[in-house]
């Protein structure tokens, strides 16, 4: 999570050098991914190191804590309970460490003064509710909030646009959410393309 904070520090220091503007940059993840994301805006936030202009989670990890959760046997075969208990423990050190926001941002104090957000959840996912409850926090301490939840999808779907329509639909809303809040034009199509 430090080294993500880092990279996003230094691509704003530099923006120059990478030729980006450092007034448009945004984060986002999926799943674990989503878990980094979330943690690099509260870091930007408190450090007031980069004003982020967005964050995409997409079924964002946003509680560490173990709990008994029955919507993580809703998919039994790809990820459930016990793979988010998997992971959990290649991540942490031990398990007071879910305790930190920085882990868990779910848990932290203020939310207020954090970028607009996008949160995708999936209705089969043991990490909807955590990524739900997430964005209602958000919203709750005054930032702008999507949150879009895809019935009948699994977690991973996202990243699956040839599999699921939900997918393709996922990331076109990612990618409008992104370009309205970063100012960019989306680029014309050819009608015959």
């Amino acid at each position: 999570m430090h080294d993500c904070h880092a990279a996003v520090r230094r691509l704003a220091e530099h923006a120059d050098e990478f030729g980006v503007d450092p007034a448009r940059l945004a984060v986002g993840g999926d799943s674990a991914g989503g878990n980094l994301a979330a943690a690099v805006t509260l870091l930007c936030r408190d450090e007031g190191t980069v004003a982020l202009a967005a964050q995409l989670l997409v079924y964002p990890n946003t509680d560490q804590r173990e709990r008994d959760d029955p919507a993580g046997e809703q998919d039994p075969l790809l990820f459930n309970r016990h793979s988010v208990d998997w992971y959990r423990g290649h991540y942490l050190p031990d398990h007071a460490a879910a305790a930190d926001p920085l882990a868990s941002p779910l848990l932290a104090d203020d939310l207020s003064g954090l970028p607009p957000a996008l949160v995708v959840t999936a209705e089969y996912d043991p990490l909807r509710d955590e990524g739900e409850a997430y964005a209602h926090r958000l919203r709750a301490a005054g930032v702008p909030v999507e949150l879009a939840r895809y019935d009948g999808m699994i977690h991973g779907f996202f990243a699956m646009p040839g599999a699921f329509d939900a997918g393709r639909r996922a990331q076109d809303r990612a990618a409008a959410f992104l370009r309205d809040r970063l100012g960019v034009t989306a680029p014309m199509v050819p009608a015959d393309a």
